[in-house]
């Protein structure tokens, strides 16, 4: 094999992370295990029951997925996300990741605009379908938003105009764990329009919104958006492989028959038993809300309990508003003997045990301290299972936290100890705003 004719594709930095932790604790060293983004919340018992009740089933489903699970993802999607959607625009695969990248493979050539920092596998998948990648920085100052300025600079930096643009907007966001307000998406959906960009919208995080209140930027640029979701986050069945796509009734046709070609000619179809357990997933009924609304409580509480430390012990970070990250910028330590974000987490990690994902694999330059902090390290079934006692009428006290975030909240003070630790010495001074071609 003459290896300089592979690709160079290396491996998702969230899975080998999980794997060096798993590692780690194989040792018998106690690991904080922050740096893989899983749902620790089991799926509701009746979608399981009805995946038991399907494993039978082993036929190829349409390409496309079922009829009635395709009907109930555009009724659930109507009613929670109130976005103009029928069941002729869905499209099921394994997993939203392969949607993704079956919609930047349907172009020959593309730029794609991937505000950073943004989750590791968007900018890869990219190279891998051959585009030129335009990196737009944000910054922490302005909450790591992406503003319709920054989007304008970066579409007139495109060298050749005529090359079609997708934008990969990603809220609540992956690692940032911060969402745009109904101002903020008119304002990006505006230039969109302006530009004819396509948005690929992933809002796998939307129903884990903290305050319900998640708003599709496909409410205001229904015609330039596909939004993608799935399984993995807010049913927590990550492992299921179940993504879904809605495209916009403008794309029915030619686009439409090439990303079903592509789905065809890669993966299939989605499992079946797994497509018969999303449509019990995808009804819009009390039991699902209060499902989602305990989920939201837990997330809520245990992210702004993990903000107040940090940001009381010096790390720059914002209030969670989904989902279940934070991004955290240690440029105060720069001049400490740390030079780059995975020295920090490599460090961090021998020095006490508690794992993040550096910067880097979500598209920050090397120099740039940051991490992303997944606070998921807890027992989701009985923390579920103590929020339903409580009953949604009454907070989730001191004690709660005490009992089943114990061990995500001593993960955080050690973290907060060795930061403390350290002598700072200066805070970095935010960078130019830029654009970076790759």
């Amino acid at each position: 094999m003459q290896n300089e004719f592979l690709r160079k594709v290396e491996q998702s930095q969230t899975l080998l992370l999980n794997e060096q932790s798993r590692r780690l604790q194989q040792e018998g060293r106690n690991v904080y295990k922050f740096g893989f983004g899983q749902s620790p919340f089991p799926p509701p018992q009746s979608v399981i029951e009805r995946l038991q009740s399907a494993a039978h089933l082993k036929d190829y489903s349409p390409v496309q997925g079922i009829p009635e699970l395709r009907e109930a993802v555009a009724h659930f999607h109507r009613q929670w996300d109130r976005v103009s959607i029928d069941a002729e625009d869905i499209l099921i695969a394994p997993g939203s990741k392969i949607l993704i990248y079956a919609v930047m493979a349907a172009f020959t050539r593309a730029d794609v605009l991937v505000p950073v920092p943004s989750w590791v596998s968007y900018i890869p998948q990219a190279h891998l379908a051959g585009h030129h990648v335009i990196k737009i920085p944000t910054f922490q100052e302005a909450r790591w938003r992406l503003t319709p300025e920054l989007l304008e600079k970066a579409i007139k930096s495109k060298i050749d105009a005529h090359v079609p643009s997708i934008l990969i907007l990603n809220y609540p966001g992956n690692p940032d764990g911060l969402t745009y307000t109904s101002d903020e998406l008119a304002g990006l959906a505006a230039v969109a329009r302006k530009h004819n960009v396509l948005i690929i919208s992933d809002e796998i995080y939307g129903l884990l919104n903290h305050a319900g209140s998640h708003e599709s930027i496909a409410c205001h640029c229904p015609d330039n958006t596909i939004i993608t979701s799935g399984l993995s986050k807010w049913i927590g069945a990550g492992g299921w492989r179940l993504g879904v796509a809605l495209l916009p009734k403008a794309l029915r046709g030619a686009f439409k028959e090439t990303l079903l070609g592509i789905a065809s000619e890669t993966y299939s179809c989605a499992a079946l038993p797994v497509q018969m357990a999303a449509c019990e997933a995808y009804q819009p009924t009390d039991a699902i809300a209060d499902y989602l609304q305990h989920q939201r409580r837990i997330l809520a509480t245990l992210g702004m309990a993990c903000y107040h430390k940090l940001h009381n012990a010096g790390i720059s970070v914002c209030e969670p508003q989904g989902g279940f990250y934070l991004f955290l910028d240690f440029s105060n330590l720069q001049g400490a003997g740390i030079s780059t974000s995975e020295t920090l987490c490599e460090k961090l990690l021998a020095d006490t045990g508690v794992a993040l994902l550096p910067g880097t694999a979500f598209g920050m330059e090397p120099h740039h301290l940051s991490a992303r902090l997944a606070y998921v390290d807890f027992d989701g079934a009985k923390a579920l299972d103590a929020s339903k006692e409580v009953g949604l009428q009454q907070p989730l006290g001191p004690a709660y936290s005490r009992h089943h975030f114990s061990k995500t909240l001593e993960g955080i003070d050690k973290l907060c100890e060795w930061v403390t630790g350290l002598a700072p010495v200066r805070r970095a001074l935010p960078l130019e705003a830029v654009v970076i071609h790759t």
